[in-house]
């Protein structure tokens, strides 16, 4: 006999739940749950992508109720989509968990602390001006050398262990931090060969400036006219990911707002995760009537920096990065790997610098537990995820990684310190961790790594 939960109980409402035709696409085969890392960390089949469907389908059902203990299941996955590459049948978890987290958020009443980090995060870091306003503490904060007393008195671990996972992968701040030395446009190099836009990001317009300088400067170098839109903001991952439908969407208007009229051949990302998002824009507007169209046209626009040259050929001659084979790592991100479907193009880019070898790790398609905000709100399911990335990265023997998504970047670093593995800078005696696209303005422009 089935058993039903007390109507008055928290339940999905009736706006976008989880799509009962998409839940029976599972047939609960377990192909998954190898490549589920909160499965691997946690071993509990409700925290596996099969155990969340059934879930799911049981709050449909009005079997289970949308519970502490359900959304703690929930909370547990990482969103990496690894479990939508493996899965045999074709199971769009992506789109099951994407409608379960805005239902979470309306119809679940978390804890005042839980409430109270996440409206931090979700005040804070979608938005690049409210950022910038902290600079100068954390500057001050790093410049005393605060950091390493923190750590080492492991107070704020006791006191939060979510502040202590935030300001673990706190990123240094230097000078660039407080420029913006990019232009409204970058003539191409030669031959005009296509008019692009390009997006500056959050975390990664303030602390990943210089990827953002050489993004600009490749794709100039490659015959490409670049356009950077000042109105832009957030692409709105961070917020969509947690659901929080409101902000993703206004994030997403104005996002498209900025590129409007600009008339370029391409929108051009170089961070996977907000490459993501930025391909979902027709799924995230697809009520709003006026947006509708216009993020369907803005999604077919979008490209990763390393999928669109790959796919329009570099025209830049390449220069080789030391006098010595150099021999690097390239980290796969997960929204590029299992959500963008990217992988070959950026070994293909990477491969066409003289003299470098690039290598793959095993368990190269698992999380490293950034995912977002996850390593801020999951920290200890993050922190052994992460230490198992580094060990694999580590292993191949290589001295540099080359990683894609700041996020990644932050999150490999901290462990690479855990080791004491990592440097700052790359002078190649220990292990550093670098965006592909800051290789290639390298090899472009004839700058060694020890220079």
């Amino acid at each position: 006999m089935t058993q039903t939960v007390d109507s008055t109980s928290p339940k999905f409402d009736p706006h976008h739940p989880p799509d009962p035709k998409l839940i029976d696409a599972c047939v609960h085969c377990g192909f998954c749950l190898s490549t589920c890392p909160s499965y691997r960390i946690l071993g509990k089949e409700m925290d596996s992508p099969r155990g969340r469907i059934y879930l799911m389908d049981a709050i449909n059902e009005g079997e289970a109720p949308l519970s502490p203990t359900s959304v703690q299941h929930f909370d547990s996955c990482l969103g990496c989509l690894a479990c939508v590459t493996t899965c045999p049948s074709g199971v769009q978890y992506d789109q099951l968990i994407a409608a379960t987290r805005p239902q979470i958020e309306r119809n679940h009443e978390r804890g005042l602390g839980d409430r109270l980090f996440r409206q931090l995060i979700f005040s804070l870091f979608p938005y690049p001006d409210r950022l910038r306003l902290f600079l100068v503490p954390l500057a001050v904060y790093q410049w005393l050398g605060l950091p390493k007393l923190i750590r080492s008195s492991g107070l704020l671990q006791r006191l939060s262990p979510r502040l202590a996972a935030m300001e673990s992968l706190l990123p240094a701040v230097t000078a660039q931090s407080f420029q913006d030395n990019l232009p409204d446009v970058v003539p191409a190099q030669g031959k005009q060969r296509y008019r692009v836009g390009m997006i500056l990001g959050c975390v990664q317009r303030l602390f990943f400036s210089d990827v953002n300088e050489a993004t600009a400067r490749v794709l100039s170098a490659n015959g490409c006219e670049v356009v950077i839109p000042k109105s832009q903001g957030c692409c709105a991952a961070l917020p969509q990911h947690q659901g929080q439908t409101e902000q993703a969407q206004a994030l997403a208007r104005q996002m498209i707002d900025s590129f409007e009229g600009t008339h370029v051949d391409a929108i051009i990302i170089n961070a996977a995760g907000c490459g993501h998002t930025l391909k979902e824009y027709d799924h995230i507007l697809q009520d709003d009537p006026q947006y509708r169209d216009k993020a369907k046209a803005f999604v077919g626009k979008v490209k990763d920096v390393q999928e669109f040259l790959a796919g329009v050929g570099l025209t830049a001659k390449l220069s080789p990065l030391q006098a010595e084979p150099l021999i690097m790592v390239y980290q796969d991100a997960c929204h590029l790997l299992h959500g963008q479907k990217i992988s070959l193009q950026p070994r293909q880019l990477l491969r066409q610098i003289p003299g470098v070898t690039v290598r793959d790790p095993i368990d190269a398609a698992l999380c490293c537990g950034s995912a977002g905000v996850y390593n801020m709100l999951q920290p200890e399911v993050a922190d052994e995820l992460g230490q198992q990335k580094v060990d694999n990265l580590l292993n191949t023997g290589a001295t540099l990684i080359a990683s894609s998504n700041p996020g990644c970047s932050l999150q490999i670093m901290k462990h690479l310190e855990k080791n004491g593995k990592a440097i700052a800078s790359s002078n190649l005696q220990g292990v550093t961790v670098i965006h592909p696209i800051r290789l290639l303005d390298y090899s472009i422009r004839g700058v060694t790594l020890k220079d």
